[in-house]
């Protein structure tokens, strides 16, 4: 690969820390604040307290310190990638709409990284014993603790994790967790189930030849590069390549000091080293994204042989563990789309509106939902619950179908489908043989899991939800606001409408009740009355010809 001077369009991670503060994206917090015990406790209270998705932002810390007193000259950033979805499409340079087909193109279009001769990435450099002076090497990052009170050291959480195969030279990029141990030590957590980190596989083939894995870790990157280490790409792909399908030009990397690797030249951090494939350290507990604490378990200790990183760093940390999180925004605008698109283009499955993982709690992995249109036919439904359940190892524990009134981002809607157009005994399956995937439950215990799959469609037309309807809850907040009333957050459904089982001639007496000429409605019901030998309750359609169209009662 020859160098080049390596002009770009694309942004490195300060530039746009500076766009999200242009958009009002960001607090930037210039007061001392204690990394191991106040700041990811303040970043998590705007995912616990009640805020909406919008009025989540990225927080810029300018004064890091810890519980020894240290004052550290790094700042850390926070939440910056995905703290809500609109911070995501600033990275990803699109709408949250357009994110989806960004990557389509991206993934369908890769273009191959180019290499510099100096970068960024090399202006401060440390190695020898500068990596093990008592407060040099890892312990000069202001790493972050991510969960206080659980968590047994600072943790690398926002990585991207460069290895490569040495039979094909491919490199794989993956977002592992790096738990510090010393100045130059640290244990690397790469997953071992099936489906898991190409890394990992990496790591194995090392071992059969009785090699030292050479890895990177590289700590903040141009967000094109930072969203990679999520996505899941078939192996061998090169995450670097699509990244720079999403930028529309090649991605600058320049080669490590002390590993034959090739990192992002604009990198804030880079961590070089090589893992053992002889040893394993106890790493954690820590904090996961699946919401629970992962406990103590052997990883993959990492002797660290350099690191390098700009002369202004700054210092990325993610918001995982419990959803909604950073890394969970992140995850989902990525997986949607793919799930979407297996339905839709791969199996040909007609109807689908969109597929949505449940965020909150669930972390995305256990509750897929499907929306479907109501036309859909019943064997389509039953192949879109199917394909989704199946499509991603780790996802789809529990698939439902609904239709698109149904908000699924809103678990009361998604009780009240089933509690009304389900029923169990047609609109259920159960499927054995699932894996446990990622959990606080391990599968390597070999304890097995199944699959729940829901109908909760509706499957004929059933009377309009009791709201007033649209114009009405409309005119209604106008009123809220003129009488300074606290601020409303709607919730889906916010106002009624028809589910099919409906007719004109009950609109226009809607009309007339609303217009204060109810009593014309009595006249004309009046006129309607029969004799008394069908049981009350009787539905006037059974008895009644024409009920649907007043025109017809009036001929009567």
């Amino acid at each position: 690969m020859a160098a080049s001077s390596g002009k770009r369009v694309y942004r490195d991670l300060q530039q746009h820390i500076e766009e999200l503060k242009a958009r009002d994206l960001l607090y930037v917090v210039d007061e001392p604040v204690n990394k191991d015990t106040e700041m990811s406790a303040l970043v998590r209270w705007q995912f616990r307290g009640g805020l909406r998705e919008d009025q989540r932002k990225a927080f810029l810390f300018n004064n890091p310190t810890d519980s020894k007193g240290r004052q550290y000259d790094i700042p850390v950033v926070i939440g910056a990638l995905a703290a809500n979805q609109d911070i995501y499409a600033t990275g990803m340079d699109t709408t949250v709409d357009g994110i989806a087909a960004k990557w389509s193109h991206a993934i369908a279009n890769p273009i191959p990284p180019r290499l510099v001769n100096e970068a960024p990435c090399h202006d401060v450099v440390i190695e020898g014993e500068d990596l093990v002076a008592e407060d040099g090497g890892l312990v000069r990052l202001p790493v972050p603790l991510s969960t206080p009170g659980f968590d047994s050291t600072p943790t690398l959480a926002a990585t991207n994790v460069i290895t490569k195969n040495p039979d094909t030279g491919t490199q794989n990029m993956g977002t592992y967790r790096a738990g510090l141990k010393a100045s130059d030590r640290l244990v690397v957590r790469m997953a071992t189930r099936v489906g898991g980190a190409e890394g990992y596989m990496h790591w194995k083939t090392h071992k059969s030849r009785g090699e030292k894995l050479p890895c990177a870790i590289v700590v903040g990157c141009p967000p094109y590069v930072a969203f990679m280490g999520p996505q899941k790409l078939p192996i061998g792909m090169e995450e670097l390549d699509v990244a720079g399908g999403l930028a529309g030009e090649p991605i600058n990397v320049v080669r490590a000091r002390t590993v034959d690797l090739l990192v992002p030249a604009e990198a804030e951090v880079v961590i070089e080293g090589y893992i053992d494939t002889e040893m394993l350290e106890p790493e954690g507990p820590f904090g996961e994204s699946h919401g629970h604490v992962a406990l103590e378990e052997l990883n993959l200790p990492m002797k660290v042989t350099a690191i390098t990183h700009r002369k202004d760093a700054i210092i990325p940390s993610y918001i995982s563990q419990v959803a909604p999180s950073e890394s969970s925004v992140i995850k989902r605008v990525a997986y949607e789309p793919l799930f979407k698109a297996h339905l839709t283009d791969h199996l040909g499955i007609k109807g689908v509106k969109k597929v949505q993982l449940h965020e909150p709690l669930t972390g995305l992995l256990r509750v897929t939902i499907i929306t479907l249109d109501p036309e859909t036919p019943r064997t389509e439904v039953w192949r879109a619950l199917y394909g989704a359940a199946s499509f991603k190892g780790d996802c789809g524990k529990i698939t439902i179908a609904v239709n698109e009134d149904i908000d699924a981002d809103n678990a009361d809607a998604i009780l009240w489908a089933m509690g009304y157009r389900l029923n169990p005994t047609e609109d259920v399956e159960v499927l054995r043989h699932r894996g446990q995937g990622h959990g606080p439950k391990r599968e390597s215990s070999g304890e097995e899991d199944s699959t729940l799959l829901i109908d909760a469609t509706m499957k004929s037309p059933m009377p309009p939800l009791a709201l007033p309807t649209k114009p009405y809850m409309e005119a209604g907040k106008v009123l809220w606001d003129k009488l300074g009333l606290p601020e409303l957050r709607p919730e889906t459904p916010w106002h009624g409408y028809s589910l099919g089982d409906w007719s004109q001639a009950w609109t226009e007496a809607a009309a007339r009740a609303a217009a204060g000429d109810w009593p014309e409605n009595g006249r004309r019901t009046l006129q309607r009355q029969v004799p008394a030998n069908v049981t009350p309750e009787t539905s006037v359609r059974d008895v009644e010809e024409g009920w649907e169209d007043e025109t017809e009662w009036k001929k009567k």
